[in-house]
């Protein structure tokens, strides 16, 4: 029986797998990301140098103004360290010194008392608040000018006719931050057009560089597929050893399954005369000791029987390359029951899926579906309906369910577990061995698969077959 989820019971519950990215993802991906951190990076570092680079060439003009300045506040033919008079500084010959709130000031300050001296008309009387002077000498920064714009600043302490004088010159850096945006947005541009083209050159690179391993992955289906009997071992230098060792392990499996059938055939041979005589001798003396041996060599036959063909199936299931379509396999199997059964048998209703394909061996898909439908039709009280349908396992692998359904008794839970054990017959009334149900069970675990019985709509024993697919 199986619980709602379709496992069976004391099946631990499997969750699907998480799907792994593919090689040429995770490379293009990782160059990617690379490519992105190192291009921002460099964007990063482009910006402040300008930036830095500007804000120098800001102190240098400065400078010149603050040059300028000094020699326009002492009049011609005097020195600063002993002027005789002060004459306030000219235009310098910017215009926008002159302009009211232009964004470009300058004054000279007493440097003891920090009382304006001379003042740029383009502060209309407004004060421009500049930080103390850190000792002599020549200092530049930002601050907020009189409008609250920000100004880039530079002032210089001087002794001039024996009083140390404040010069100071400040210049709005708006112009200044748009050209920066500007380069910045210019930087952005260039290295996202850049990192495109490494991406673009990084995927054409693996796509081209893992084409071998496609290759190798779709020779290796033809094989799986029974489309080919070896790898194309036409690769790369890297991955032809690979090709090389698959074939290698191809041939060996088939060796070593071929030389497992010829022991099986040797060894079913070589048992089966002599217990064949043991039973004839036991019939041909009747008698309590003679009815005990031939007793004994029947269930000798069934148990040598049963391991043989789990050997048989073993060895079958480890081909490689292997598989046969479902329908064709049933259709025969329903036309073979219906006329063997026909006495018995009023209704027998097959629906499959074309193109549906088993990932083993035909003869294996026979004998078990055979077995299954076999076991419904003695069963059934006229009625047997045959399905086959494809699926998906809770592990994420394709399987193929074939599902026998008959409106026999039935059995019940405890009955379901019991039919599969082998040499268990649920009722000696019936022809059998008791091992049909067994050998399903098993062939289909060696498959990955699994056999499972329970209560059909029709009333009586639905069994559901899971078998690996294409």
């Amino acid at each position: 029986m199986t619980d709602s989820t379709g496992a069976a019971p004391g099946d631990a519950p499997r969750g699907k797998p998480a799907r792994q990215p593919s090689l040429a993802t995770r490379l293009v991906a990782v160059a990617a990301i690379w490519s992105a951190l190192t291009l921002i990076a460099a964007a990063f570092v482009l910006v402040e140098l300008y930036r830095t680079a500007g804000e120098r060439a800001f102190d240098a003009q400065l400078d010149v103004y603050v040059k300028s300045l000094l020699s326009d506040l002492v009049a011609e033919g005097e020195t600063a360290a002993a002027p005789t008079t002060l004459e306030a500084p000219r235009m310098l010959g910017e215009p926008r010194f002159s302009l009211p709130l232009s964004g470009w000031y300058w004054t000279i300050r007493d440097a003891g008392t920090d009382a304006v001296t001379f003042a740029s008309p383009s502060l209309v009387g407004d004060p421009l608040v500049l930080p103390a002077p850190d000792g002599e000498g020549t200092q530049s920064g930002f601050t907020p000018g009189p409008t609250g714009d920000e100004v880039r600043f530079m002032q210089t302490v001087i002794e001039v006719g024996g009083e140390p004088r404040i010069i100071a010159v400040a210049i709005a850096t708006e112009d200044f931050r748009a050209e920066v945006a500007g380069f910045a947005r210019q930087v952005a541009i260039t290295l996202f057009v850049i990192g495109l083209g490494l991406v673009g050159a990084v995927f054409l690179q693996v796509r081209v560089g893992l084409r071998p391993l496609g290759r190798l992955r779709e020779s290796l289906s033809r094989v799986r597929l029974g489309e080919a009997e070896r790898i194309d071992q036409d690769l790369p230098l890297e991955i032809a050893p690979l090709a090389i060792e698959l074939n290698a392990l191809i041939t060996s499996n088939r060796e070593i399954v071929e030389r497992a059938r010829t022991h099986v055939g040797n060894l079913a041979h070589g048992l089966k005369t002599p217990l064949s005589v043991i039973a004839n001798e036991a019939r041909a003396h009747p008698g309590p000791f003679a009815d005990k041996v031939g007793e004994q060599a029947g269930i000798m036959q069934t148990q040598i029987q049963h391991h043989l063909d789990r050997a048989r199936m073993a060895a079958q299931r480890r081909v490689i390359g292997v598989s046969c379509v479902v329908d064709p396999v049933m259709e025969r199997l329903v036309r073979a029951m219906s006329k063997i059964y026909r006495d018995k048998v009023e209704t027998l209703e097959w629906s499959g899926a074309q193109a549906l394909k088993f990932r083993g061996e035909q003869q294996d898909l026979e004998e078990m579906a055979g077995n299954l439908l076999d076991n419904a039709c003695k069963w059934s009280a006229g009625t047997v309906r045959v399905s086959a349908r494809a699926l998906t396992d809770e592990g994420g692998r394709d399987m193929a369910e074939i599902r026998v359904e008959d409106d026999g008794p039935g059995l019940s839970e405890e009955e379901c577990r019991e039919a599969v054990k082998r040499g268990r017959r649920l009722d000696e009334t019936v022809p059998g061995t008791g091992l049909g149900l067994a050998i399903v069970a098993d062939l289909a675990a060696l498959y990955g698969g699994r056999l499972d019985l329970g209560r059909s709509e029709l009333g009586g024993l639905e069994a559901r077959l899971r078998i690996p697919a294409l």
